[in-house]
């Protein structure tokens, strides 16, 4: 699919779609759960599908409710559900069930589509194996498809924090451990994500011990997880392109279902945007946002936040000066290089932008409508058509069905703000 975009003013309410990271954390909590859990409003597209693939291809029993979805755990009993688990282009989904996989004494084989076959998975693997699993890297060009088995026990593990996924899995199946479990993480990237974590093992009463600079994680092994009753919440990362979109436009949005109060490191974001100039109001679970009177470019360290490069990229292009989106060396291990994806799609726009190691830099730019390749990646197709909206003449955008996999309504909801786009199929 292509959308083809003019430019746009916008304005207006827009509500927020359910978190992708929430969605997938409790649909693991729910699979290895003790009981039948319910969890309300997740996000049911893309990301959130191939966690319910992956809860079934583990044992567990999935009713589909309305909006809700009723779930019945494993419990203890890791070894039901199938020999394959297919996650698509799910990165979390592929990290956070692995480790559940590897609970069992059965083997299963992990696979998913052409750009989640290119991410990194031997770090996980690696350490699980050292926590007692047998893994078997399938081809030999990349991590994915690969098989595990264990079962895996507590012990001390190293593991590699270049993204905090792997880290993630290992917290969320440690308490399931029949020891206690050790985690040393080296160069952890996105702790945010991690305090999400570690969030959900609070709220299940999950004894564990953290270390202050983050370095060590210990959890309490023989433990187990009760069925849960949770509501999803509204996603930041999300939020993120109308809150930018807002400032890259000159118009006012308000944002519904967007709690400050939550674990969130995307949150930020509207910290960022202020100090840029931009007027942000939160009102507790809403948020309106709308242009200052001069937007700056400065220099933002995204390591904490990492998908919110693309959407912020498009705004350097509006702010006086340079911004500087750095220290962010994980946004070239996602759905693709995201660095690269944005500086070469915002050149041909003609933006002024060049790669950093670690991050981009983009200079006040005039942008022009052209054709567009989205690399199949939801955020760089949403990012991209945030760019559509401030260029001057058309733009069109392909592979734009990724940006179903977070925000499968942004068509729908962008047009209700007042924006010129057209879905080509």
């Amino acid at each position: 699919m292509k959308w083809k975009i003019g430019k746009s003013a916008l304005g207006g309410s827009i509500m927020i779609p359910p978190s992708k990271s929430h969605t997938i954390r409790a649909l693991l909590i729910a699979t290895l759960a003790d009981g039948v859990s319910r969890i309300r409003e997740p996000l049911m597209s893309g990301d959130g599908e191939s966690a319910l693939t992956a809860a079934v291809a583990l044992g567990a029993r999935v009713h589909r409710e309305a909006h809700d979805i009723t779930i019945e755990g494993i419990g203890k009993h890791f070894d039901g559900g199938d020999d394959t688990v297919y996650l698509g282009n799910s990165g979390t989904s592929m990290r956070l069930f692995t480790s559940a996989a590897a609970l069992g004494s059965r083997r299963r084989t992990f696979d998913g589509d052409t750009s989640l076959r290119s991410r990194p998975m031997r770090p996980l693997l690696t350490a699980l194996e050292s926590l007692g699993a047998t893994t078997d890297i399938i081809s030999g060009n990349a991590d994915i498809p690969f098989a595990i088995h264990g079962p895996i026990r507590g012990g001390a593990v190293r593991i590699d924090g270049r993204t905090s996924q792997f880290l993630s899995s290992l917290l969320l199946v440690a308490p399931l451990f029949e020891g206690d479990t050790t985690i040393v993480v080296d160069t952890l990237n996105e702790r945010p994500y991690v305090e999400m974590t570690l969030w959900w093992l609070d709220k299940m009463g999950i004894r564990h011990i953290v270390s202050d600079d983050f370095r060590e994680f210990t959890v309490a092994g023989r433990q187990s997880y009760a069925a849960i009753d949770q509501c999803i919440p509204g996603d930041f990362s999300s939020a993120t392109f109308p809150a930018v979109a807002a400032a890259a436009t000159g118009a006012e949005i308000t944002l519904e279902n967007v709690d400050f109060s939550d674990p969130q490191g995307d949150k930020e974001v509207f910290g960022i945007l202020e100090r840029m100039g931009v007027v942000v109001m939160r009102y507790g679970v809403s948020a309106t946002v709308k242009p200052g009177d001069c937007l700056s470019g400065i220099t933002i360290d995204l390591n904490n936040m990492p998908d919110a490069l693309p959407a912020l990229a498009v705004l350097g292009c509006l702010a006086e000066g340079t911004t500087s989106l750095v220290n962010v060396p994980q946004a070239r291990i996602k759905e693709c290089d995201r660095i690269a994806a944005m500086a070469e799609e915002l050149t041909k726009m003609g933006a002024k932008v060049r790669q950093l190691e670690d991050g981009i830099a983009i200079e006040r730019s005039r942008l022009r409508g052209t054709a567009v390749h989205g690399r199949e990646d939801h955020r760089i197709v949403m990012a991209l058509a945030l760019a559509a909206m401030i260029a001057e003449g058309e733009t069109v955008i392909d592979t734009a069905e990724a940006a179903t996999v977070t925000y499968p309504t942004f068509v729908r909801d962008f047009r209700a703000l007042g924006a010129d786009i057209e879905e080509i199929e």
